[in-house]
């Protein structure tokens, strides 16, 4: 008796020495980790959850966040056939298989099969070991009691799917899947699966992109496991075992990069970002970009921006024609570089005079030279078109009429009207508002432009434009009068279309900035608001940069690749008026500056050839020199040497025969007997 109560303390004495020595173990071990600090990729999702674009950690690990939702349940179904067949029912330790590996030690002497459950292979990957031993499996297996007490099942599959190692910098079966197969993990075909299954007991050994029988043979041990397991039909399981593998990995997509950099950059602390940007119709611009600027030259990149009028979220942004193109300075977000926009202003300014019932689109106004001071606009190619309607004036672009306009609504007043809808207008330093403030004398950024343009859209209440997915409509500001905006779309939606493009499809206007550094396309339908910009980064002139011929196209391309039917522009609100110019009230059948800055008709001038030239006659076409006038009211008389050369013209580019060497005296009068002379010498 004496002898077992001995036997009995011993036992006692030892169990209390191995529960001190557990404890103290234990406590040395410390908090279980439970994968809260782990340092994933930052991720950028689209509208619908589709990624755009990933990051890799700062130590250049593509490791994506993945939860068991993100994956194809085939992938599940295999993993646990091959890995783990009571994951769902064992507490982090499955006896069973802790008895196998035991007996195949015993047996062989060395290790066959770790006996490692999903989540034991989660705690190594939590806490990394270089040497497999009986005190890392002890570890593994207090670490997965942990586990399994702290977290769920899903949350120890998730972290799982985000840890594994997939080959190379490849973490986790969302990185693995895009690079491998180019797509996200929720559709897989069995054969995909089954390697990705394969994978993470060697991942470099299997990396399919070197080693590509291994990986096929890893591949079709796991179907042969779940062929056992009775998981998937066999049929499935010959097709995947005749699928190749990939032997190449693929780029992880990147769309929206500007997009992505900014919101990333603005919110570092978070993983997950999600924009409002819809992905399909992303690459697509993204793909039109890259092509038309192919077209247009190695130094030229585009622009482009698409919102949705009812929200003002921003479906598509395209900040370069090609990200990763460094001559075309591919990284810089032309959507947020400040340019100037040419002639897209002018439907604000003409919106103003309807809003303040100094014009209706059938008012008649004159295109003829004009002087306000010291300025003297002039139309793009130099000739004047006499008496318009407003609705013709606009659709044609005609400066002078626009300027006419915005000297009677004042330039304060557009500028005022513009800076308090949100859009940044930005002069020349030192410089005040002035009216070549209409024909582009500003610096403005695309972004505020579109914004602009689908406040025109929305019925004259504009909002700022919202990229970040989850952030409330801000409150509507108001740009023009309903009646306003609705007649400014009335007319552009009637503007003649670049060739080729349908007529009638969208509202739209171009812009040309000085020295053609710019072209601009600018459009509206019922939906969407699309913003177009064209030109060199660095702001060199492009000769013949049009808005018309480079940017409209794309601009209508744009429209027709979104996939969208044509919307058509709201019906005319309440307090439009539809009349011909003659039924209109009187103030309204014709604008009259008169009211506004002083107009004085400009005199002629010649601009070429310039007074003192010499020009040489040999080589030319039948010894005739070209004459080139502005200004001046039609008709105009034109003197050689004090000698009419014909009859009265409105020609404003002609040409003249000298009688032969000398001096010439060129002379031009215009009706109101007004003149101009320049001395030349031809020899």
């Amino acid at each position: 008796m004496k002898r077992w109560r001995l036997t009995l303390a011993s036992f006692a004495v030892a169990a209390a020495v191995m529960a001190v020595a557990g404890g103290a173990w234990l406590y040395a071990l410390g908090p279980p980790p439970l994968g809260k600090n782990i340092e994933t990729s930052h991720i950028v999702l689209d509208r619908d959850g589709r990624l755009l674009r990933a990051y890799a950690t700062p130590d250049g690990r593509w490791r994506l966040p993945a939860a068991v939702q993100d994956v194809d349940p085939r992938f599940l179904t295999m993993l646990f056939a091959y890995e783990d067949k009571r994951f769902r029912s064992h507490h982090g330790v499955d006896p069973k298989a802790m008895a196998r590996a035991a007996l195949q030690f015993a047996g062989s002497g060395h290790i066959v099969s770790g006996g490692s459950t999903i989540t034991m292979q989660v705690a190594r990957l939590l806490e990394p070991r270089e040497h497999r031993s009986f005190g890392a499996k002890l570890r593994q297996v207090t670490r997965a009691f942990q586990l399994e007490y702290a977290l769920s099942k899903d949350d120890i599959l998730a972290l799982y799917l985000t840890l594994a190692p997939y080959g190379g910098n490849l973490e986790g079966i969302r990185a693995a899947s895009l690079a491998y197969f180019g797509k996200e993990p929720r559709r897989l075909s069995v054969g995909e699966a089954a390697l990705l299954v394969a994978l993470p007991q060697s991942p470099e050994r299997r990396r399919p992109d070197r080693y590509a029988s291994a990986a096929r043979a890893a591949r079709d041990r796991v179907l042969d496991r779940v062929v056992a397991a009775g998981a998937i039909p066999l049929d499935e399981i010959a097709h995947a075992k005749a699928e190749g593998v990939p032997t190449a990995r693929k780029e992880l997509p990147v769309l929206a990069p500007h997009a992505g950099d900014q919101i990333v950059a603005a919110e570092p602390a978070a993983r997950i970002h999600r924009l409002t940007i819809d992905a399909p119709l992303q690459k697509t611009l993204e793909d039109l970009a890259r092509e038309r600027a192919r077209s247009l030259g190695p130094d030229i990149s585009i622009a482009i921006l698409a919102v949705d009028n009812a929200t003002g979220e921003v479906r598509a942004r395209v900040g370069s024609a090609d990200y990763f193109d460094a001559r075309r300075a591919g990284q810089v977000d032309m959507t947020n570089a400040l340019r100037s926009p040419g002639s897209t202003l002018k439907p604000f300014i003409y919106g103003l005079g309807f809003e303040d019932g100094l014009i209706h689109p059938e008012t008649l106004i004159d295109d003829r030279p004009a002087r306000y001071g010291n300025y003297t606009p002039e139309n793009f190619d130099l000739t004047f078109q006499g008496t318009v309607t407003i609705r013709k004036a606009l659709q044609l672009s005609l400066n002078v009429p626009a300027i006419a306009v915005l000297g009677k609504v004042g330039v304060n007043r557009l500028s005022a009207r513009l800076t308090q809808t949100g859009a940044g207008l930005v002069l020349p330093k030192g410089e005040a508002p002035g009216l070549a403030m209409g024909l582009g004398g500003v610096g403005i950024k695309l972004n505020d432009l579109v914004m602009l343009y689908t406040g025109l859209a929305r019925g004259g209440l504009a909002v700022p434009l919202v990229e970040r997915a989850g952030v409330a409509e801000a409150n509507p500001r108001r740009l023009l009068d309903p009646v306003a905006a609705w007649y400014v779309g009335n007319v552009l939606i009637g503007a003649p279309p670049p060739d080729n493009a349908p007529h009638g499809r969208i509202a739209f206007k171009t812009g040309t900035s000085y020295g053609f550094r710019d072209a601009w396309a600018l459009g509206f339908d019922g939906r969407m608001t699309i913003g177009v910009w064209v030109g060199r980064p660095d702001g060199a002139p492009v000769p013949g940069l049009v808005g018309r011929a480079a940017a409209a196209p794309i601009l209508f391309d744009a429209f027709a690749r979104s996939g969208l039917t044509p919307m058509p522009l709201p019906p005319a609100p309440k307090g439009a008026v539809f009349a011909t110019n003659n039924r209109l009230p009187p103030p309204l059948q014709r604008f009259n500056p008169s009211t506004g800055p002083s107009l004085v008709a400009e005199p002629p001038r010649i601009m070429f050839p310039p007074d003192g030239a010499r020009i040489e006659l040999a080589g030319s076409e039948q010894n005739s020199v070209a004459l080139k006038i502005a200004g001046g009211l039609a008709p105009l008389t034109v003197m050689v040497n004090g000698v009419p050369i014909g009859p009265e013209t409105s020609r404003r580019s002609l040409l003249f025969q000298p009688d032969g060497p000398g001096f010439v005296r060129l002379t031009v009068i215009d009706a109101r007997g007004t003149a101009d002379s320049v001395m030349v010498r031809v020899q």
